[in-house]
């Protein structure tokens, strides 16, 4: 699989939020995986808040590509659910940080939705992946 970043001068700075704008691929093993959530293997959720569970999704989206085959290079699209009245600059900044600690110099596409509320109230963020394995 390739992948290759577009982000076009003439679109704003995504980089810096910690996505790309698009991204091409050649590859045709694919991976649709479910909402992640800040939780842990034992089901509990993580300490702390939008970072902490930012960062737990990611891992638990990590642990998924990994039994496919893949990590977290493989990812070309995100979609990030994020409970609403947890949106504030200080934290969409918690939601880029982690993601741009996760995926350096080569952040997958993303959207950012901004909804009532998750499965249980304690979660603050969900994110779905796309993959490209090979």
């Amino acid at each position: 699989m390739t992948k290759k970043l577009i982000n076009p001068p003439s679109v704003f700075n995504s980089l810096q939020y910690g996505f790309s704008q698009a991204i091409e691929t050649t590859g045709t093993r694919q991976l649709f995986l479910s909402g992640q959530v800040g939780v842990n293997a034992q089901q509990e959720t993580v300490a702390g808040g939008m970072y902490e569970q930012t960062v737990q999704s990611l891992i638990n989206i990590e642990h998924v590509l990994r039994e496919a085959g893949g990590d977290l290079s493989n990812v070309t699209m995100l979609r990030i659910y994020i409970k609403n009245g947890f949106n504030s600059h200080e934290e969409q900044l918690d939601i880029a940080n982690a993601l741009k600690e996760k995926f350096g110099d080569f952040p997958p596409a993303s959207s950012w939705v901004i909804v009532s509320g998750l499965s249980l109230p304690e979660w603050l963020i969900e994110i779905e992946a796309h993959a490209v394995l090979d």
